[in-house]
């Protein structure tokens, strides 16, 4: 993943959103509204004479075209399987598209609230689900996304930060040996869990991507999915104490493992997957600071605090990690 070239949405006017969904016979009629969306630009539309719809335009240079199509392609599986995702249209017998050198995809508008993590019921409902979303995942393998590893997601994201001068110059030392022994912290996750099975995943399954209705979730946003353990789509619902998040996580895989099997020393990985989000992250912010938006919307990054609370969490995580797994 490149960073991305400056003002690259520089040209995505009102105009051209509207005329791209006229491009593939989808008529606005004049309403359109950004929805929060820093990695992508996402609008719903009204349209004329039928339900609003949705329309994502993807960060350019991002992704190459064959894993947009295996992101599409995912989607469009699991729905075909009953599984409650929002998958794109196919318009035209296609689900992406280009317009004036922007690519995007068309989605059904579909609405929902936040899920009630802290809910029993809801916690084995939502198991039961990404269950059904792993079964179908783990038939095949991604051949063009992104696989779930410590080089792509800590020793890459560490790199980026230290050679693009990110850190203040007298924190640059406390980081990088903070974010050093945290990466040794999670080298031994990976060790103790073992080769542990890689399947196709969500990638991104935190409460903001689940939608929940009367009749249950509707999972959204498959624009991370990726090649990984299946612990990575479960870890993100947990929060609160160790006991906490104990209880938590034998609730979703009461409902998980109706469908799919759990291997329980993935348990290993949990610790070391949060803390390769706490530096993937980080550096996806450095990675996208020439886009005009995220100065605007993030600007505490790159400031003292921010930095300082970092390296605080990286030594946090560095114990967590040596703790034991946590039970179920």
């Amino acid at each position: 993943m490149n960073r991305s070239p400056r003002f690259s949405y520089e040209g995505l006017t009102p105009d051209c959103v509207l005329n791209a969904l006229e491009s593939v016979g989808i008529h606005g009629d004049g309403r359109l509204l950004a929805l929060n969306s820093y990695e992508n630009r996402v609008y719903m539309i009204g349209v004329e004479g039928a339900p609003s719809t949705v329309v994502k335009f993807y960060r350019p240079e991002r992704w190459r075209e064959a894993a947009i199509l295996e992101e599409h392609a995912f989607a469009e599986e699991l729905a075909g399987n009953e599984i409650p995702v929002v998958s794109p249209l196919r318009l035209n017998g296609r689900s992406l598209h280009e317009y004036d050198g922007y690519r995007f995809a068309v989605y059904p508008m579909q609405g929902g609230r936040a899920p009630e993590l802290d809910d029993r019921v809801t916690r084995q409902w939502l198991g039961r689900f990404i269950g059904r979303i792993h079964a179908v995942g783990a038939k095949q393998a991604f051949q063009h996304r992104t696989t779930l590893d410590i080089h792509e997601f800590g020793e890459a994201s560490l790199e980026c930060l230290l050679s693009g001068n990110f850190l203040p110059l007298d924190l640059e030392t406390p980081y990088r040996r903070a974010a050093e022994e945290a990466l040794e912290g999670v080298r031994t996750c990976f060790k103790q869990a073992g080769e542990v099975k890689a399947i196709r995943l969500h990638g991104d399954c935190h409460a903001g991507n689940v939608l929940w209705t009367d009749s249950g979730p509707h999972f959204v946003d498959f624009d991370d999915c990726m090649q990984g353990s299946a612990i990575q789509d479960l870890w993100m619902l947990l929060s609160g104490s160790r006991e906490e998040m104990e209880e938590q996580l034998g609730d979703i895989l009461a409902g998980y493992t109706q469908f799919a099997d759990f291997d329980s020393r993935e348990r290993h990985l949990l610790e070391g997957l949060r803390t390769l989000r706490m530096m993937h992250y980080a550096a996806w912010l450095a990675r996208r600071w020439e886009d005009p938006a995220f100065p605007l919307a993030f600007p505490w990054f790159n400031t003292q605090n921010y930095w300082q609370s970092r390296i605080q969490e990286l030594r946090e995580q560095a114990i967590l990690m040596n703790e034991p797994p946590l039970r179920v």
